[in-house]
């Protein structure tokens, strides 16, 4: 179903942050279906790389797609950017390798270039904004596993590291201007996205799978994470802009809470031949705590230790129709294109 009478090849989607993990597969998605897809970059210097990956996904007619420079942080670009379009969909947000010294690093891009996104297509009309948010967002609150959309982080909570609170303040500042101003908003709260990389810049999403495989964890953290494909985190927001009853919802998409010693067994089982350095120890978490003290992308965890964060994604199947694979197969795919691109090489 789809609330406009124009066909998708009259239809033009802005995508946000195209060059990105996840916007890459929501361009190459739109692209497959028909779309008119245009997309923001901080220099069109980027758009080889851009064209090169949206191939590498399978998407055709890539020539077609526009690209344009906007910055998350300037005023310059976005009316352009946003002009003409039918929908935005925004991915554009910066995800951390390790606690920033100042959260602001995080917290202002996220917010200010939330709402400048919002505004700018406010201001052209368009006829919804599909905003990608977090579980961070949902699962670090006053609520219990399984989290829902029902459920919000507390930013003065413990648990809440500069990142989750970014993703809450963004996802808040957006809900409060769509109310004052109208603006049709369907936000996506997935959770650990893996899958195929469209290029060989693995990213944070990604990190966990390369760090195991090349033996940078001495032993496991008891932490886990609800495991998600991005091709189906990219297909639920296709859906929040189409379905006329996502609009004014947030929709939780992501797979089930797995121990990274669930996914270092899913490492030894399907890849063997790369699997030689993945622990299957366990740390206790005093000796994490202390691991922290000298390593800032350990103190991402540190606080979730033990605590399992289930969350339920009944809203998104229901509503959204959303139906994802499994999370074997979102660790496999991630795996294998770490070793496509050449980012991996078996163990000897």
């Amino acid at each position: 179903m789809t609330q406009t009478s124009k066909s998708n090849s009259q239809t033009t989607v802005l995508v946000t942050g195209i060059s990105g993990f996840l916007a890459g597969h929501i361009a190459v998605q739109l692209l497959q279906q028909g779309y008119r897809v245009r997309g923001t970059v901080r220099t069109v210097a980027k758009r080889g790389s851009v064209e090169a990956s949206l191939r590498r996904g399978g998407a055709e007619d890539v020539e077609g797609v526009e690209c344009v420079e906007a910055d998350l942080l300037q005023d310059r670009g976005w009316d352009e950017a946003v002009s003409g379009c039918d929908y935005v969909i925004h991915t554009a947000s910066p995800f951390p390798a390790s606690v920033p010294k100042d959260e602001n690093e995080l917290i202002r891009p996220a917010r200010e270039g939330t709402l400048r996104v919002l505004r700018a297509a406010h201001r052209a009309g368009v006829q919804r904004v599909v905003l990608t948010s977090s579980i961070a967002a949902t699962n670090y609150g006053s609520g219990v596993s399984p989290y829902s959309e029902k459920d919000w982080t507390d930013v003065n909570g413990p648990q809440a590291t500069p990142y989750y609170k970014s993703k809450t303040l963004a996802e808040q500042d957006a809900w409060a201007f769509a109310r004052e101003s109208g603006l049709a908003l369907a936000v996506i709260n997935p959770g650990l996205i893996l899958g195929p990389l469209l290029n060989a810049e693995a990213g944070t999403s990604l990190a966990v799978l390369h760090k195991l495989l090349r033996g940078d964890f001495p032993a496991l953290p008891r932490f886990g994470m609800c495991v998600v494909d991005v091709r189906d985190v990219a297909d639920a927001h296709l859906r929040a802009m189409r379905v006329p009853d996502a609009a004014g919802q947030r929709f939780i998409a992501a797979g089930r809470f797995m121990w990274l010693s669930e996914i270092a067994a899913e490492l030894h089982r399907a890849f063997p031949q790369l699997a030689g350095k993945v622990p299957q120890r366990t740390l206790p978490n005093w000796l994490v705590k202390v691991f922290a003290l000298f390593d800032p992308a350990t103190g991402l965890i540190v606080r979730e230790l033990g605590l399992e964060k289930a969350v339920d994604t009944s809203k998104a199947r229901s509503v959204l129709g959303w139906s994802p694979r499994s999370e074997e197969e979102a660790i496999r795919a991630g795996v294998q294109s770490l070793v496509d691109m050449g980012l991996l090489k078996p163990a000897v």
